[in-house]
């Protein structure tokens, strides 16, 4: 059959044809109702040939979709590949291998807390991590290496403590600020986590509409399942967003992202500056070998399966050459306020002030990248001192320093704030939120935050997010690692220790 134009638009393929190609030498598979030949494309999967050929002549939608933006295919595979309408009425469906641990899980699912159980943050993430799919919960919760630096981000919450004053009248409590210019209900936003799809089938657009609802910035991520036109079109009225840009090495394709984030009304553009490699992120990789498609040790000459889960086969097209001289080339294309996100060090924050950005955030990736990074909170705490020291704290009136990684509780957000963040970005809980319990997961994590953050700056003694400063705070534990806490049984409870290899099974 000639699959041109016309014949695509009048005639609908059917299951029994499609499944003819089902080799590498001709290889179409159904995504959302549509066929596509992807034999030339094979050798250039990011995540290698092998789990496209494992769908090789049938519907791949159902694995394909968490993991990539619907607009994908049209972006990227030229259009002469793409053959048109399936009848899928003739696509055989699949018999589905009996899972136990599949039925195990729905089985949890039916067994979930009532939402009204949860209480703070952590409680969703211990939910989520017993209904998720366990590939699903190994790409969220995993971070590079020994996970150090993960743990580290939240328990160096724990090494600063209060200093509350007392006798203040603290009736009235604003929440309230501004964050590049927007206003706020309270110092926080969601900051870009990728495969939103992976927790929830309606993926990133649940956290645009939490963010509404609560009056909160989103960042929309480059690496989202929902394509970033999906996302934007999820806002209301005069909602704000912001973009983070992981670079490509096509400047072309990272300029029309930029050009078209703005058009479509983006207030930020977070350039990502700590990820010129992605991090090995070993859950995430192990959850990967149960997949036939995906054994990074195969050895099979051109046809090795690069995939090193989900993380590295979604990010190759990231430039590791990105530096400070590409600085003005961002400003040259755009009048969006710019920040470098995923400074580690007082030194490069004072660059990135001297070179004319709008802003930092303080940031080691959740983790993700390089174990042993310290905390962003350890970093900021560094920061301002030597900020005031070279006589710059004037710049920090259009200069503005954010933190993520590791906030779990409001009493986080006010250290930070005391410390001169000007707001945090959370990420993991509001995924995890979502992935337990929906929006209203969602809706229910930020309530409790706000009610946390009211509770706790009556308790310290201020009215309002500009009353905070560092004579709230002790931070003399906070650059000894060496510095016991209390244990954190909640963290601890839910967090998912690394594993060893498991054995294979022996062939009788």
């Amino acid at each position: 059959m000639n699959h041109d134009d016309n014949n695509t638009q009048a005639v609908q393929l059917t299951g029994e044809e499609i499944a003819k190609h089902n080799s590498k030498d001709s290889c179409w598979v159904i995504i959302h109702g549509k066929a596509y030949d992807v034999t030339e494309f094979l050798p250039e999967h990011p995540g290698g040939p092998k789990i496209i050929l494992k769908y090789a002549g049938k519907d791949a939608t159902e694995e394909y979709a968490p993991i990539h933006p619907p607009d994908t295919l049209d972006k990227f595979l030229d259009k002469s590949k793409h053959l048109g309408e399936v009848n899928m009425k003739t696509v055989a469906k699949e018999e589905k291998e009996f899972d136990p641990e599949e039925e195990d899980r729905q089985q949890r699912i039916k067994e979930m807390p009532i939402l009204e159980q949860c209480y703070n943050l952590m409680d969703f993430e211990a939910v989520a991590k017993r209904v998720m799919k366990k590939t699903a919960w190994a790409y969220y919760s995993s971070a590079a290496d020994d996970e150090l630096t993960l743990r580290e981000n939240h328990s160096a919450f724990h090494k600063i403590w209060f200093r509350p004053r007392i006798l203040h009248d603290v009736e009235h409590i604003d929440a309230s600020t501004t964050m590049l210019g927007t206003k706020v209900s309270i110092p926080f936003y969601v900051t870009a986590t990728a495969l939103g799809k992976l927790g929830n089938p309606e993926g990133e657009v649940v956290l645009t509409r939490g963010a509404k609802k609560h009056d909160v910035i989103q960042m929309i991520p480059t690496l989202a399942s929902c394509s970033f036109d999906e996302i934007v079109d999820a806002k209301e009225g005069d909602q704000v967003q912001w973009l983070q840009l992981y670079v490509n090495k096509n400047r072309d394709i990272t300029k029309r992202i930029i050009e078209h984030a703005e058009k479509r009304g983006c207030k930020g553009l977070f350039i990502t500056v700590d990820a010129p490699q992605l991090g090995r992120r070993e859950k995430d990789m192990r959850s990967k070998f149960s997949d036939v498609g995906s054994n990074v040790q195969n050895t099979g000459g051109d046809n090795v399966d690069r995939s090193q889960g989900a993380a590295r086969a979604i990010s190759s097209f990231i430039d590791p050459s990105l530096s400070w001289k590409d600085i003005p080339w961002f400003k040259s294309v755009t009048k969006m306020p710019i920040l470098l996100k995923g400074v580690q060090r007082v030194e490069d924050v004072i660059r990135a002030m001297t070179i004319g950005v709008d802003g930092v955030v303080l940031s080691n990736h959740g983790g993700r990248q390089l174990d042993t990074a310290r905390s962003g909170i350890e970093i900021l705490a560094e920061v301002m001192p030597e900020i005031r020291k070279f006589g710059l704290q004037d710049r920090l009136e259009t200069f503005e320093i954010y933190i993520d990684g590791g906030i779990r509780r409001a009493t986080d957000i006010i250290k930070a704030l005391c410390l001169g963040a000007k707001g945090v970005g959370i990420g993991r809980p509001f995924l995890y939120a979502m992935s337990a319990y929906g929006l209203p997961g969602v809706d229910r994590a930020m309530q409790l935050l706000k009610d946390e953050f009211e509770m706790n700056m009556r308790l310290i003694g201020c009215n309002s997010v500009d009353q905070l400063g560092p004579e709230f705070v002790d931070t003399r534990g906070l650059s000894m690692h060496t510095t016991g806490v209390p244990v954190d049984t909640l963290g601890m409870g839910v967090y998912d220790p690394l594993v060893g290899p498991t054995p294979r099974p022996s062939k009788l």
